[in-house]
């Protein structure tokens, strides 16, 4: 669906298996940028059944900047009730420290942007940590509007993974 986007020395193109490792490092340095709890040691065996299913939960694409991963996102399918409309949300966009400021930000957003559009979704959605005024300044630039809201979690069980079940094959909540 998405075709790897080149720019000067390196690639933005859909993960596979074979980078979850460098996918969940990522994700650890993103979550220590972000002041988040730890990533989970068995990330990368977690992620795997979420991106590469038969019926994937969410999709990641990647900054391959010869050979090393340098960024990530990821977005899943969500549904608005008050559109009727599927919109794509945005849960990750990171780039490492050393390679912000050039362009793999915006290239990596609108490479989302483009593969969010092919899979019907109408806009993409996210958040970003109201103290973090860099990104708040990069997706204003990027042409995102900012909207007020509070974000909440409840937590629904106290293990770490929710019990899923498997309906016709595919997983599904209980």
């Amino acid at each position: 669906m998405l075709k790897d986007t080149a720019r000067p020395g390196g690639v933005i193109r859909p993960a596979t298996a074979a980078d979850l490792p460098a996918i969940a490092r990522l994700c650890a340095a993103h979550a220590a940028f972000e002041r988040a709890e730890p990533v989970p040691a068995d990330l990368a065996t977690r992620l795997e059944p979420v991106l590469f299913s038969a019926h994937p939960r969410a999709w990641c694409l990647v900054v391959d900047h010869g050979g090393e991963l340098i960024g990530y996102a990821t977005y899943s399918r969500e549904f608005s009730t008050w559109q009727a409309t599927d919109y794509a949300h945005l849960d990750c966009l990171f780039v490492t420290e050393p390679h912000r400021g050039g362009g793999w930000g915006h290239a990596l957003l609108n490479a989302v942007k483009d593969a969010a559009a092919a899979r019907g979704a109408a806009q993409i959605q996210w958040q970003t940590p109201d103290w973090n005024t860099d990104a708040i300044r990069f997706y204003h630039r990027a042409g995102a509007q900012a909207r007020p809201k509070v974000k909440f979690s409840l937590p629904t069980r106290p293990a770490q993974n929710p019990t899923r079940a498997t309906v016709g094959g595919h997983a599904a909540w209980l």
